[in-house]
């Protein structure tokens, strides 16, 4: 079969590899039908994931059909239309019972990481029964593959950590995908303001499609500024980072209210200033997490529902062995105007 391969910071390659096989009873090889790349991707071509060796087959995203189930695989068959979790979980282990999978003895986040993942015309999924979810009949392919990781990312970790609560000023400091799934799942609660910051006065423009009251252009240094201005001196009452970055981490730190929450997403590759001097008397509060993917079936029925669409954030698809063409359009964004990619194997 063929696969993207990663082969050390900025190195990657289209090739062949050998077809995955059970290795495990709990396993299930799914033929890849979409699948994404996602801006940690990027982080791993950077090498800020020294996890991932040469070798590994990138991509924690998609949608198949089952091909070959383990015996013990109860949940799923052959023929199965499912959703690939980016997160694989055992639900046996101390972390999974505490609903913690990210943190899962046995998986975590594996695929693309430390096993192959999805960026491939096959991928072996451990913990099969535990690690899908069964496709519903009927809804738009493009929605589910938003599923698989950026829309639980960007609710568990922006949204549910921030306790977004009605009438709350929410600030996403980031209008990529995972900043843009934040945003629409913070709709569910109902905040009177939700401010987006970037560079890209495309994606402002998108942030502002998809529901941002106010969007401010970030780069000239004034953004802190404008926020204060929008709100009275006061801040926000929710800061989400969603690059992953020292200076968008830093905007937060300034714009949160007194008793505010800031809830990182963004993935890091460098150490960030912490301001206590400024932030150990404002009873502030500071998250981080892994996502754990556990919002995924209520995500589910919200896309089958009709209240949900994540396909909005998908700007351009590719045939999967154009996958190289892919990530050279995902890593210039501003310039090519992308959001998220999919990538087809039909």
């Amino acid at each position: 079969m063929k696969a993207l391969v990663y082969h050390g910071p900025g190195k990657k390659a289209w090739e062949e590899k050998p077809r995955p096989k059970i290795q495990d009873d709990t396993d299930a090889i799914v033929r890849v039908v979409k699948t994404t790349i996602c801006g940690t991707d990027l982080h791993i071509m950077k090498g800020d994931v020294p996890t991932v060796e040469d070798g590994r087959t990138l991509g924690h995203e998609g949608i198949g059909i089952i091909d070959e189930a383990g015996k013990a695989v109860k949940n799923f068959k052959k023929g199965d239309h499912v959703l690939i979790s980016c997160i694989t979980s055992c639900w046996r282990c101390d972390s999974c019972k505490k609903g913690m999978y990210s943190h899962c003895e046995y998986g975590g986040w594996v695929l693309g990481n430390k096993i192959d993942g999805t960026q491939a015309e096959y991928v072996r999924i451990p913990f099969a029964d535990t690690s899908l979810y069964h496709a519903p009949k009927g809804v738009n392919e493009d929605a589910l593959v938003m599923l698989s990781d950026i829309f639980p990312t960007g609710f568990e970790c922006g949204v549910l950590n921030g306790q977004v609560k009605p009438g709350d000023t929410v600030a996403i400091v980031g209008a990529g995908p995972i900043g843009l799934a934040a945003l629409l799942t913070a709709k569910f609660y109902s905040p009177s303001e939700i401010i987006v910051i970037d560079i890209d006065e495309q994606r402002l423009k998108a942030a502002k499609k998809l529901g941002a009251t106010q969007t401010i252009k970030s780069g000239n240094g004034k953004a802190v500024d404008k926020v204060m201005e929008l709100t009275d001196n006061r801040g926000v009452d929710v800061a989400i980072e969603a690059v992953g970055m020292p200076a968008t981490f830093e905007i937060c730190e300034s714009i949160v209210a007194p008793g505010g929450h800031i809830a990182n997403i963004g993935v890091f590759g460098e150490p960030v200033d912490l301001h206590l001097e400024k932030l150990w008397s404002q009873n502030i509060t500071i998250t981080t997490r892994l996502v754990d993917t556990v919002t995924t079936p209520m995500l589910l029925k919200s896309v089958e529902a009709g209240t949900l669409h994540p396909e909005q954030l998908i700007t351009h698809h590719f045939r999967l062995n154009d996958i190289v063409k892919a990530y050279d359009t995902f890593s210039r964004a501003k310039e090519e105007k992308a959001l998220k990619v999919v990538l087809e194997n039909r």
